[in-house]
């Protein structure tokens, strides 16, 4: 006879089951907010390392004594793939290479061409006597030092035209049109800036990354009131009228270059037709590869990020493509295809730093970058056998070296992928890294391939620096003229150019020569020839 109120064993069975049911859920909603607390906190580890720490990817092991180990790897809040097993480097007999040497300390001399003006100081007439015996003494040398001298003054050059007319037809009062003396085309008609004044403003923005603003108040400083509107006109009338023919120039001698690296960032535009003053525009960028004798850097303002702004940019290109994972770029079907090596580095430098503790598998992962990294560095030091072009020598020097590494790479990953907690940054890193793995391994079969797309990034961190100055493009018509003149000046540099002797050069020429003719003379490459 059962009790009143007394549980029946089946009644006991299903409550355990209930409640069984409702703590394995409560786990489970535990287990995915512990994972969220985790990303969030890597997130956050990640955005004060970028705000106050040192941007640099630089690998450096970090040490620790025997009792922080201990305390270390007693840590409850270890990860599964901290349990990988770790893999060693494969020997491919890659020689040693001495460091090299460190740049002495101490202040370089001025450069040699610059002019010399002697200031010379002398002793007063009384202080020429000897102050032991009182005779005269005789001038035995001179002590030279030098200082760097700069002054920037304004000028107003005065075009004076002379003016003619025939006097014999006043008197017998025949009219005769009066005959004014011609002046050289000049860049801007009826503006007040000559060529020295354009290239002036365009080499402050553009290389210099001064805002328009600041250059009006530079210039009111100097006593010349030049408003930020005019400062405007300046730089779109050079580049519509002028600066465009160079780029068009460019443009189609990129495309027939062996090795195009690409890539994208964004640029904000206010008055743009459709879009909102707080969206996201773009700039693409385009380059030539490292080793061009013709070195190229374009920009090309779009104001979105679909495939078919590449598209239309490099048309049917058919050479070596080196870009990011971003699949708008692999649309070009008739690319071959490379992917950054760096990107994926860059992925695991992030799951290093938003770890509590040092070293796991992030670290062993930047162990295999870093020697294939050093695999390209001493390739670009050696020189090819007699005989050997230099693109069939690097091949054979990765397919010898990196190759290995890269198999031992891809043996590792694929062990560590099933341990890795997929939303965190070593998921990501593990998962980017197999996932873009044939095109991250191409460049070991061609040696005209790059390894990575890190010499169009340093270009474009130029654009970056000056958009955090200038933050905006007010029109379209402001941002194309900015993506015009940013190509131009970091050809460049590319090109070893001088900017402001070259924008001076070709706006003072440019204006003379007609639309068709040709301008292959004036290309920063050949520039810098001209002038050797």
């Amino acid at each position: 006879m059962t009790r009143t109120g007394t549980p029946t064993v089946e009644e006991l069975m299903a409550l355990l089951a209930a409640n069984a049911a409702e703590i394995a859920a409560l786990k489970a909603e535990k287990d995915i907010l512990a994972q969220r607390v985790f990303k969030l906190e890597e997130e956050l580890a990640l955005a004060q390392l970028h705000r106050f720490a040192p941007r640099s990817e630089k690998h450096v092991d970090r040490i620790f004594n025997e009792a922080e180990q201990a305390t270390l790897e007693g840590d409850e809040d270890c990860d599964l793939a901290d349990e990988a097993v770790t893999i060693d480097l494969p020997d491919t007999g890659l020689p040693q290479t001495d460091k090299p040497e460190r740049k002495k300390p101490g202040r370089r001399p001025l450069p040699e061409n610059l002019p010399r003006q002697r200031v010379e100081y002398d002793l007063a007439d009384d202080q020429k006597v000897c102050p032991c015996c009182s005779h005269p003494m005789h001038r035995m040398g001179e002590l030279v030092t030098e200082q760097l001298h700069i002054e920037v003054k304004a000028k107003v050059l005065q075009n004076v035209r002379a003016k003619y007319a025939c006097r014999n037809c006043d008197r017998t009062g025949i009219s005769t049109p009066v005959v004014i003396a011609p002046m050289p085309a000049q860049p801007l008609p009826g503006s007040i800036a000559t060529a020295s004044t354009l290239a002036f403003a365009l080499v402050h923005k553009y290389v210099d990354g001064t805002p328009l603003y600041r250059l009006a108040q530079a210039f009111e400083r100097a006593g010349v009131p030049v408003s930020r509107g005019a400062l405007g006109h300046w730089v779109i009338g050079s580049s519509e009228k002028h600066l465009v023919r160079i780029y068009d120039a460019l443009k189609l001698r990129l495309r027939s270059q062996t090795v195009i690296h690409g890539d994208e960032t964004t640029v904000q535009v206010l008055k743009e037709e459709g879009k909102d003053p707080t969206s996201t525009s773009y700039m693409w960028a385009y380059r030539s590869g490292e080793d061009s004798k013709q070195p190229i850097v374009l920009f090309d303002y779009q104001p979105g990020r679909g495939q078919e702004h590449p598209q239309a940019f490099l048309g049917d290109y058919r050479g070596i493509l080196m870009s990011d994972g971003y699949q708008a770029w692999r649309t070009l079907k008739g690319a071959t295809h490379v992917g950054c090596l760096a990107h994926a580095r860059r992925r695991f430098v992030d799951a290093l730093k938003a770890r509590k503790k040092p070293g796991g598998p992030p670290a062993q992962a930047l162990k295999f970058f870093d020697q294939l990294y050093r695999i390209e560095r001493q390739v670009r030091d050696e020189k090819p056998d007699d005989g050997e072009t230099r693109d069939h020598y690097m091949r054979r020097f990765r397919q010898k070296h990196s190759v290995p590494v890269l198999s031992a790479l891809k043996e590792w990953l694929d062990k560590i992928a099933p341990k890795v907690v997929p939303d965190t940054k070593l998921g990501d890193a593990v998962s980017y890294t197999l996932n873009q793995w044939e095109y991250l391994t191409r460049y070991t079969e061609d040696g005209r391939m790059p390894i990575d797309n890190n010499i169009l990034e340093r270009d474009i961190r130029i654009f970056c620096t000056g958009r955090n100055s200038w933050l905006f493009s007010d029109t379209p018509a402001g941002a194309k003229a900015s993506a015009v003149i940013y190509s131009l000046m970091l050809t460049c540099r590319a090109c070893g150019v001088e900017p402001f002797a070259w924008l001076k050069y070709v706006l003072t020429v440019l204006p003379q020569r007609p639309d068709d003719a040709n301008i292959d003379d004036l290309l920063p490459f050949n520039f810098k020839k001209q002038t050797a």
